[in-house]
């Protein structure tokens, strides 16, 4: 699945586009995959761990087909006839591991990326990362940057728990809720709406073109455009009115950082298109998340933003 702002139709860097995409991951035969909401709350972005468990396959075995039951087949026996259970490979302590899935993936690549025909033409180069794939295919003229991020969803919702670290340390079995995908399907629905000279992707790359080195994240900027989007009409992006909504942007920023309150835009937001799925029980119904709360607790980070924002 294509996230983030390369598939969503701006970014921030025009000579070096970082293509994200996300890997859902299924189940192997005889495993399922059990989320697990750590229980550390005391972080912005709810962690999860991915437990790994084993199923019973005996009634496959006496339906005929040639398989072996990892939970009650002899382990020597298992070993002799397939390929080790997702637990002996990809897991610490019954949980998906976030470094050796990446390390696997990385290897993988490694060995198919010959034998496709696209490498008669174009170079690979896979770039170091432990908790995702990331690598460069270029062909003398071209050069593209790929991210390849593994996650697992949350049942039949656009929510997953995603290997992207949602801090520095973050432990290889831990998997950060994302909103990646809602997010990329928000765009979707936006484009489908909007008129053809609307200017609202321009908008929000212009800001964050303005704000590389600056203390505010992309993901700051594509926040405040994205909540604007659910309340100005889209009729209303257009080029006639491109300076009016570099306007409220800019004053919308200002407004968030004077009461050092930023919501999230998907959790807990009751105004979003049907077509985006959530799950109900924790982040449609939510508290949504304040992106300011580091604002809100430190007045020296506050201090700092207000005067990043004069210089804008």
């Amino acid at each position: 699945i294509g996230v983030g702002s390369a598939f969503e139709g701006w970014s921030p860097r025009e000579q070096d586009v970082v293509y994200q995409v996300l890997i859902p991951m299924t189940p192997p035969r005889g495993h399922s995959f059990h989320l697990e909401l750590d229980s550390a709350e005391h972080r912005q972005v709810r962690n999860f761990r991915v437990r790994v468990q084993l199923e019973c396959t005996c009634t496959k075995e006496q339906q005929g087909e040639n398989v072996l039951c990892f939970l009650h087949q002899p382990e020597e026996e298992r070993r002799r006839s397939q390929d080790p259970s997702l637990l002996d490979t990809l897991c610490t302590d019954s949980y998906l591991d976030v470094h050796k899935t990446a390390r696997w993936f990385h290897q993988l690549v490694r060995a198919i990326w010959p034998a496709l025909p696209q490498s008669h033409n174009w170079h690979l180069t896979l770039l170091p990362s432990r908790r995702c794939c990331q690598f460069r295919v270029t062909n003398g003229q071209e050069s593209f940057r790929i991210e390849m991020q593994f996650g697992v969803q949350r049942g039949d919702s656009d929510i997953f728990v995603s290997s992207l670290p949602a801090y520095a340390g973050t432990p290889s079995t831990l998997w950060p809720e994302t909103c990646a995908v809602a997010e990329m399907k928000f765009f979707q629905h936006i484009a489908r709406q909007a008129p053809p000279d609307s200017l609202h992707l321009r908008c929000l790359q212009l800001f964050t073109r303005l704000l590389l080195g600056i203390g505010f994240s992309t993901y700051t900027m594509k926040t405040v455009v994205m909540h604007l989007l659910i309340t100005i009409p889209v009729s209303k992006w257009c080029r006639r009115h491109f300076l009016r909504r570099l306007m409220d942007i800019s004053n919308t920023l200002r407004l968030s950082l004077e009461v050092k309150r930023l919501d999230h835009f998907i959790v807990g937001n009751q105004r979003l298109p049907e077509e985006i799925r959530l799950p109900q029980d924790d982040v449609q119904t939510a508290e949504p998340p304040n992106l300011f709360h580091h604002l809100a607790m430190d007045p020296v980070a506050h201090s700092q933003g207000m005067g990043d924002y004069r210089h804008l």
